[in-house]
């Protein structure tokens, strides 16, 4: 038989151990490459490799489960100086709206995400951190996967 002391904290553990367990089932359940604000889910930004002296490149990614509109602000990377709305909407700052209830998309055949002043090259497989910022949503941590490389 176990000691008084021995007992509480077995109790103890074990009821902290169900709480964390029954609040980790609460909150969204993130797979890879998914990041939420508390208004949205965003999905995958990734990009293609760049060539020596490459100066921009076109991110991609998609916005879903919007329960408030919001407006993507701005994004931080270490591997550029800067980033633009190119595309359709093309402006020379980030200010992408993001409407609720639906299903929106960053992507070069439409609307995209530019990042300008590359300060390197980016290669295939590699990822870099990210922070997309939002009007409502404030900062997302993310990361910037290189999927593919250019086709010639």
């Amino acid at each position: 038989m176990h000691h008084p002391i021995q007992r509480r904290r077995l109790l103890r553990n074990g009821l902290q151990a169900g709480v964390s367990l029954s609040l980790a089932s609460l909150l969204p359940q993130a797979r890879a490459c998914e990041y939420f604000s508390p208004h949205l889910r965003i999905t995958h930004p990734y990009t293609r490799a760049t060539q020596p002296g490459e100066t921009s490149i076109a991110v991609t990614m998609k916005f879903d489960e919007v329960t408030r509109a919001d407006r993507l602000v701005g994004v931080q990377t270490p591997v550029a100086e800067g980033a633009e709305i190119g595309g359709l909407l093309a402006r020379p700052t980030v200010d992408f709206m993001i409407p609720e209830g639906e299903e929106t998309w960053l992507r070069e055949d439409r609307s995209y995400l530019r990042l300008v002043g590359l300060k390197h090259p980016l290669q295939v497989a590699r990822t870099y951190p990210m922070t997309l910022l939002f009007e409502h949503g404030g900062p997302v941590p993310a990361t910037l996967n290189i999927d593919y490389a250019r086709f010639l």
